[in-house]
């Protein structure tokens, strides 16, 4: 069965409404748009938290609703609601019908279609009964606090979600897409002569349960939040100033996504807030540093068939060896700007107007062995995982916080370190690579991006970089 099939039957023969009547109101009201489009959304999503030897919070929710956009040149109107009914989508259509009257706008052509599937369309919380994700949930608890005497508290949880998505625009023309996504995170304290720390590692994708919920998968990130939470018993003060630091290949992607990657989002640029406004063709990073977003890997976390606008996701090149190429687009801002849309229009969900979004972004691997990158740093600091960080737009500049960290002296992983934060400009970091690993990989499918308050699951990953001259914020005297 077709994705359109399928959610026809959600939103048609379940809801009641009637395709030609709600095609007619969508055909009415976006005549003299530039663009726009009735997005109509069924989701189920489900979580279980698991902590301090108790479920602390179960939770499942149905929601759907219709959001309905017209854009007429720079300006976009958007109505949207829970009910499902001609009646709601024609008042939405006499509201949005405000931003294009008297425009006379030549509505944009339709995304082309796509023939490629990047996950499956089962859905997840079906996959596992509720009482057998409760009990997993009590293995992990008990295979931590087995593993260590030290451990004081474990939290674990298990999320999953089922999206359904249907794009209806003027003319007939329709896409659909039926998302899966599942997430299985765990966290842990331990405490050692009245000090206390934490640990925590997850993994999780566009599919049903079944990989995450295996033996090897879950023991495996208990093993891990644990290694973290141990090691950093032993941490020291962070060194301060100006020195090279190595980031550690995959999850360490985040500082690239939020210093980077926004500010290569197409509206930032379009609007000239974005530091890499003006920039497109010159160089920005050094030698050798290539960025691309990539919406078209299967089963990961970012992925999509089609964003939600109905355009197929797509590969696109951001830096290449250096030089600006590229920007992430949705259609508003890829028509004003005279590019083509990539794929990366994006929404929370049917309550929130489409945007540019990554989706999984990342730096290409280079020819260095990760230990020869290690071996060329005398004094420097090897940051493996990050925690929160600040980013500003209008001129990059960012603080990242690790969540492990370890000096490098004289060639060697040293000791590792507590409280140390990396301060810098987005764009002038990237001109401080000067090693690239050949080790690159992705996260473990549990990163959630924000941005003007709608949250949208992505990726990030990259190789082992080193930087030099990065400042390290620490709290050694």
């Amino acid at each position: 069965m077709s994705k359109i099939a399928e959610t026809d039957e959600l939103f048609f023969q379940r809801a009641g409404l009637d395709l030609s009547k709600t095609q007619a109101i969508v055909d009415d009201g976006l005549t003299g748009a530039d663009d726009g489009e009735l997005f109509l959304e069924y989701r189920q999503s489900e979580a279980v938290t698991y902590d301090d030897g108790r479920i602390r919070n179960a939770s499942y929710d149905t929601a759907q609703g219709f959001g309905l956009r017209s854009v007429a040149g720079e300006v976009s109107g958007y109505a949207h609601a829970t009910d499902l009914s001609e009646a709601a989508i024609k008042r939405a259509a006499d509201t949005v019908r405000a931003v294009h009257s008297g425009h006379g706008g030549t509505f944009a052509d339709a995304p082309r279609g796509t023939n490629t599937d990047l996950y499956g369309d089962s859905n997840p919380l079906a996959s596992l009964p509720f009482e057998d994700k409760v009990g997993l949930l009590e293995e992990m608890n008990a295979y931590a606090r087995a593993k260590d005497n030290r451990v004081r508290q474990v939290t674990a949880s298990i999320v999953g979600e089922w999206q359904a998505v249907q794009i209806i625009r003027p003319g007939g023309e329709r896409a659909a897409d039926i998302r899966p996504l599942v997430r299985v995170n765990v966290a842990v304290v331990v405490e050692q002569d009245g000090r206390m720390e934490t640990g925590s590692h997850g993994a999780g994708g566009r599919a049903d349960f079944t990989e995450f919920v295996q033996p090897a998968s879950w023991k495996a990130q208990i093993d891990e939040a644990l290694r973290q939470a141990l090691l950093n018993l032993e941490a020291v003060d962070a060194p301060a100033g100006e020195m090279a630091v190595v980031l550690g290949a995959g999850w360490p992607g985040i500082l690239l996504h939020e210093a980077i990657g926004h500010g290569l989002e197409g509206d930032f640029n379009r609007k000239k807030t974005s530091a890499f406004a003006g920039l497109m063709g010159q160089r920005v990073a050094s030698p050798g540093v290539t960025v691309v977003d990539d919406g078209t890997i299967g089963g990961r976390r970012g992925s999509l068939t089609i964003d939600d606008e109905g355009t197929p996701t797509s590969s696109t090149t951001l830096i290449e060896d250096g030089i600006l190429v590229g920007y992430m687009q949705d259609r508003m801002n890829a028509r004003l700007m005279g590019m083509e849309p990539t794929g990366n229009g994006r929404r929370q969900s049917f309550a929130h107007h489409p945007m540019p979004r990554m989706t999984n972004t990342y730096m290409l691997g280079g020819d260095k062995d990760p230990a020869e990158i290690l071996e060329s740093v005398q004094n420097g600091l090897y940051a493996v995982n990050f925690g929160g960080g600040q980013v500003d737009i209008t001129n990059g500049k960012f603080v990242f916080s690790c969540t492990e960290a370890y000096r490098i002296e004289n060639g060697k992983v040293g000791a590792p370190v507590k409280g140390a934060t990396l301060i810098g400009n987005g764009p002038d970091a990237l001109t401080k690579v000067s090693m690239i690993g050949n080790d690159m990989q992705l996260d473990p499918g549990i990163g959630t991006c924000g941005k003007d308050g709608q949250g949208v699951p992505v990726g990030v990953g990259q190789p082992t970089l080193r930087l030099d001259g990065l400042t390290v914020g620490g709290t050694a005297a």
